[in-house]
């Protein structure tokens, strides 16, 4: 069967969750083809065409598509991918926003977060905050998926030579309109890719504490996130929001501080390979999951393990 894949890009260059994407496409079986729909994307396209395992790279370069609004897009998709068994995006915020839609078009259900490839019709995706993994089978002729990126192991980034073609087609749907975009720049590694992450809690009091934690993670080349808790407290911006209504992470390192570890939270970063908590709470649920914790007060644990790095 023939698999269709929505590039997670900034018209320069492909986003890693795409490499998870096609490693989940490579457990389906049968030739990738890669979709780059963007304005001035053939530097992205190029580094599509270099992905293991991918055959082909259809680009799809036009001012429609410039700003990825998902109206647009999945207008495009609903066209290409009728002609492909499976369409499958990261699931990230523009993924989540865009596929539901090129499904309602194709007139099948959507299948969200898979986790697993069980087999050409099965799937496994988490439910209730991860608490239960529902193993879902579909009979719809075009199967529409998102994948949750940390969930399966990146395939190269170089190695393959796909043939790159470029598609005609222009969909305006004309009810929506890129108006602007506040980027957050930051020196330390995007939370969804980054190796270690640092997350602080409602326990970290207020915004300005946070200072102590960006002096961590800048020692330990790590990112900073935040639990939903100190977000809706106004601690921290939105962005930096892990859990199942934030970004999901999967670090080697996940360090969490002042975060007692609700259900909301744990589904962002369970599957993290090291779990350290800090928690003058011995009883927080944190460290049901953590492979290291230790009860005491942030305020002294933190200045110290920070002076002794």
């Amino acid at each position: 069967m023939s698999i269709l894949i929505l590039a997670e890009h900034d018209n320069a260059s492909i986003k890693g969750a795409t490499l998870n994407t096609v490693a989940a496409a490579k457990e389906i079986g049968g030739d990738i083809t890669v979709l780059v729909a963007g304005e001035g994307c053939s530097a992205a396209a190029d580094s599509a065409a270099k992905i293991d395992g991918v055959s082909k790279v259809l680009v799809a370069d036009n001012a429609a598509y410039g700003h990825q609004l998902a109206e647009n897009v999945s207008l495009l998709i609903a066209e290409l991918g009728k002609d492909y068994g499976y369409i499958l995006a990261p699931a990230t915020t523009t993924g989540k926003n865009t596929l539901p839609r090129a499904a309602a078009l194709l007139d099948v259900a959507q299948i969200s977060e898979i986790i697993s490839v069980e087999s050409a019709d099965t799937f496994k995706r988490p439910i209730y905050a991860g608490n239960v993994i529902a193993t879902v089978q579909t009979s719809d002729a075009i199967k529409v998926i998102t994948v949750r990126a940390t969930a399966f192991d990146a395939v190269a980034a170089e190695g393959g030579s796909a043939t790159v073609e470029a598609v005609a087609s222009a969909h305006d749907a004309g009810n929506s309109s890129y108006v602007r975009e506040e980027v957050a720049k930051s020196d330390r590694p995007e939370l969804t890719a980054a190796g270690i992450v640092v997350s602080g809690g409602r326990g970290m009091q207020n915004g300005d504490n946070f200072a102590m934690l960006y002096s961590l993670a800048d020692k330990l080349g790590a990112a900073v996130g935040a639990s939903r808790a100190a977000v809706d407290a106004g601690f921290v911006p939105n962005d930096m929001q892990v859990g199942q209504t934030g970004k999901i992470v999967a670090p080697g390192l996940y360090i969490a501080v002042g975060i007692s570890g609700a259900i909301q939270h744990l589904a962002g970063m369970k599957d993290s390979k090291v779990i350290v908590a800090i928690n003058k709470d011995e009883d927080a649920p944190i460290f049901q999951v953590a492979d290291y914790g230790l009860v005491a007060d942030l305020f002294d644990a933190v200045p110290e393990l920070d002076s002794s790095l």
